[in-house]
């Protein structure tokens, strides 16, 4: 006699139904399988975005650099004395510190602009800066009758304390692009929206602008050539503090 195919008291029909695990995916699983690809993927994205953002501050703090050896060349060989902003030489572009530096650097054109920088592309053409320089170290500031306006520096070796001096910022998106805007009003400098005016604090940051502006942090060139990054919330606290990050041996670090 043949041996049957499925027990005696069972028929090919009873396996048809939960007994026999089928292939493919429950709903579930399913969903469980789509929530870990999405996680994945988040990770992923933010990987790439923190990696993007290192780089550009990285570039831009490498630019900085570049700068100030660009200056303290410059000065070294002029006995000295700064290069000149827009400010101090009115409409004659070609004896501002921007074209002066051309010479010490090459690459000027590519130096000037901070990759971080939404107005970079405008600022390159028409002859702008993503950085400005402090004009209390390259402008003697004065008032209408002559007296000088903040501290009296007329030049390299008159700065003191360089590593506490800040001579160049990332300029605020809000500033203009033209070649002019290529200097701080640090005398101005009262409070964290006069600041902000002049300077992009919070340049390096995820998503979008906090209220007060604080997430996130920027560069800054010192005196003795280094460059610093420091977070928007470090430079608030400090001028809420009574503190003017622009003025000569005063600056946090």
């Amino acid at each position: 006699m043949a041996t049957p195919l499925y027990p005696l008291n069972k028929s090919p029909s009873s396996y048809r139904g939960g007994s026999i695990r089928r292939g493919g995916f429950t709903l579930i699983e399913m969903l469980v399988v789509v929530t870990i690809i999405l996680l994945l993927m988040g990770l992923t994205a933010g990987g790439v975005s923190r990696a993007l953002l290192s780089a550009r501050r990285t570039q831009c703090m490498s630019n900085m650099r570049q700068i100030g050896l660009g200056i303290l060349t410059y000065a070294t060989e002029h006995r000295g004395r700064l290069p000149p902003t827009r400010h101090a030489t009115g409409q004659n572009e070609e004896e501002s510190w921007i074209f002066l530096l051309a010479s010490y650097l090459g690459n000027m054109d590519q130096i000037r602009i901070s990759p971080a920088d939404p107005n970079g592309a405008e600022r390159l053409r028409r002859g702008g800066t993503s950085y400005i320089v402090n004009d209390i170290l390259f402008d003697t500031q004065t008032d209408d009758f002559g007296n000088v306006l903040g501290s009296n520096i007329n030049g390299l070796f008159d700065i003191p304390n360089p590593t506490r001096t800040m001579m160049a910022f990332i300029v605020s998106d809000n500033t203009g692009t033209g070649a002019t805007n290529d200097h701080t009003h640090t005398n101005e400098w009262t409070n964290w929206v006069r600041f902000l005016s002049d300077v992009e604090a919070d340049r390096f940051r995820r998503g979008n602008r906090s209220s007060d502006r604080t997430r996130g942090d920027s560069n800054y060139l010192y005196a003795d050539g280094g460059v610093q990054n420091l977070r928007a919330s470090v430079m608030k606290e400090w001028i809420e503090a009574g503190n003017n990050p622009g003025e000569p041996g005063k600056a946090p670090r």
